[in-house]
């Protein structure tokens, strides 16, 4: 039976159409049949007819290959969800939180692919469920990383509402909301100042960017709990949604989003089973050794002042 594997990349970089290059030669030489997906995919919700197109031959590949960095991995993430095939991301950017691989380490890639040397974990996402004024069906989205309600322009900040399980916690006055999922915690929430979340924990986080009140902290719930942020009637400005950095769906005054754990999980293929811990220290350059540490261990004679 012959075994297939889709290549997803990004087309404009020089570095990317090298790999892409190396890919498909080690990945023929290891009998798999290689297809490349090059289309571009809709940054709306909505447009099904766009996303059938782009899902075409996901279902037969055993795997979807990303070469390049977390964004062209969140790209290829709209192909595999809800399909059940995992993805491989060979680390092309500069943090690659989710990429399993680097770029030097293609070929063994490749080899452990070839047999059948790696395992699958499912990460959770978050479902989207947004009201708009006046329209009767909700739009329905979803994110493996966060969902992100922000004011629509930069004069002036958005009024929001918080609930969690359809009990008002607080409002505020913000530049925006950052819902995210354990994945996502080391991404746009993590610049937020929000906490990072191994990402076995199920659980949904919530970070408000730059409120102006006294209660707005960091929240995190549980995965049968949905937290409801509405932009409200005193608000002086619209917001916009964005799933992921990449789908985006305007909201106006009086719009309700409800964000919870999703039903369907996200596979990645894994290549190492290092503990997260040593991915966190790797990805971020942490100092695990302090300067106490480093000041001890010299030699006396170097720390003569």
């Amino acid at each position: 039976m012959t075994r297939r594997v889709l290549i997803v990349t990004h087309g404009g970089r020089p570095e990317a159409l090298a790999a892409l290059s190396e890919a498909v030669r080690e990945l023929t030489a290891a009998g798999f049949e290689v297809a490349l997906h090059d289309d571009d995919l809709a940054e709306t919700f909505g447009d099904h007819m766009a996303l059938t197109r782009a899902r075409e031959g996901v279902a037969e590949s055993e795997v979807v290959m990303v070469l390049g960095g977390d964004g062209t991995i969140l790209r290829a993430a709209e192909l595999t969800h809800g399909t059940g095939v995992p993805l491989l991301g060979v680390n092309l950017g500069h943090v690659g939180f989710l990429a399993e691989s680097e770029r030097e380490n293609l070929r063994e890639a490749v080899r452990r692919l070839a047999a059948h040397d790696y395992e699958v974990e499912e990460r959770a996402v978050v479902d989207v469920v947004v009201h708009l004024p006046g329209q009767s069906e909700p739009v329905t989205g979803w994110a493996l990383n966060e969902a992100t309600v922000e004011k629509a322009q930069r004069e002036r900040m958005v009024e929001v509402g918080i609930a969690v399980d359809g009990r008002p916690l607080s409002s505020f006055g913000c530049d925006g909301v950052v819902i995210s999922t354990a994945t996502g915690s080391t991404a746009h929430a993590f610049s937020a100042g929000g906490p990072v979340i191994w990402p076995d924990v199920d659980a949904v986080l919530l970070v408000p960017l730059s409120a102006h009140a006294l209660f707005a902290r960091p929240l995190v719930i549980g995965p049968q709990s949905t937290y409801t942020v509405k932009v409200l009637e005193r608000s002086p400005m619209p917001a916009v949604l964005t799933c992921d950095g990449r789908r985006r769906i305007d909201l106006p005054v009086g719009a309700q989003v409800e964000v919870r754990r999703g039903a369907l999980p996200l596979r990645l293929a894994r290549l190492s089973t290092a503990p997260f811990t040593d991915r966190l220290v790797s990805k971020f350059s942490l100092p695990v050794v302090g300067w106490r540490e480093l000041a001890a261990s010299r030699p006396e004679h170097d720390k003569e002042v």
